[in-house]
């Protein structure tokens, strides 16, 4: 069964069609696990908060890349691989191709080390099908600082970060969807959320994978 990732900036809406794609699974009983990075396990959600709190010491990059690789290494051992032996369909909010955006392209770590960090971390399991959503800096802080409007509070430690290096961000997820055409799907995320299903559902058709 494939394991799906779902990639983008911060509010680009990755969330909205992972749900959406959950109830589409559902709709046809193909079982289904929903999961996140960092996070997805008890102790990667301890880790979670030490790598995204505001306040508090700041890891230095490449601590904050050791992180987020303990994090899914404990993810891939406890969720992601079991459920994938257990026939599911995983779709996953990050992997590891937020390692090479956010700490080989957002804070310059040598992108050969965070590739070998990734390899380590996933023992050997990689996403099928990478679904990229992109947006501009612009739209994501905008859709970032109405979402905080609407629930109270602040951004993240990595949402707080200057709109240069989160362009870099975005320039790396574009790029590794470049470099990878057959593994990655690149949907415009200004688009609808019924735009954005109906263009997912439309090329997982295309791949024969609802037929499994």
């Amino acid at each position: 069964m494939p394991l799906l990732v779902f990639e983008g900036l911060d509010g680009s809406g990755k969330s909205s069609l992972m749900s959406a794609l959950e109830g589409e699974l559902q709709k046809n009983k193909i079982s289904v696990l929903r999961t996140r990075e960092p996070g997805g396990t008890r102790l990667g959600d301890e880790i979670r908060n030490i790598i995204l709190r505001p306040e508090g010491p700041a890891p230095t990059a490449r601590t904050e890349l050791l992180l987020y690789e303990a994090s899914r290494a404990q993810h891939v051992d406890e969720v992601i691989r079991p459920a994938l032996q257990k026939n599911s369909w995983v779709l996953c909010d990050r992997f590891t191709a937020s390692s090479v955006a956010f700490q080989a392209g957002g804070r310059s770590i040598d992108e050969e080390w965070v590739e070998r960090l990734n390899e380590f971390a996933t023992a050997g399991v990689v996403p099928e099908l990478t679904i990229l959503l992109d947006l501009s800096v612009e739209e994501s802080r905008r859709r970032r600082e109405q979402r905080s409007g609407q629930r109270g509070g602040g951004e993240d430690r990595i949402e707080s970060e200057a709109d240069s290096f989160h362009n870099r961000v975005r320039q790396s997820f574009l790029a590794q969807a470049e470099n990878q055409p057959g593994r990655w799907l690149v949907l415009d995320a200004s688009r609808s959320p019924q735009d954005l299903l109906q263009q997912l559902m439309d090329h997982l058709r295309s791949l024969k994978w609802l037929n499994r």
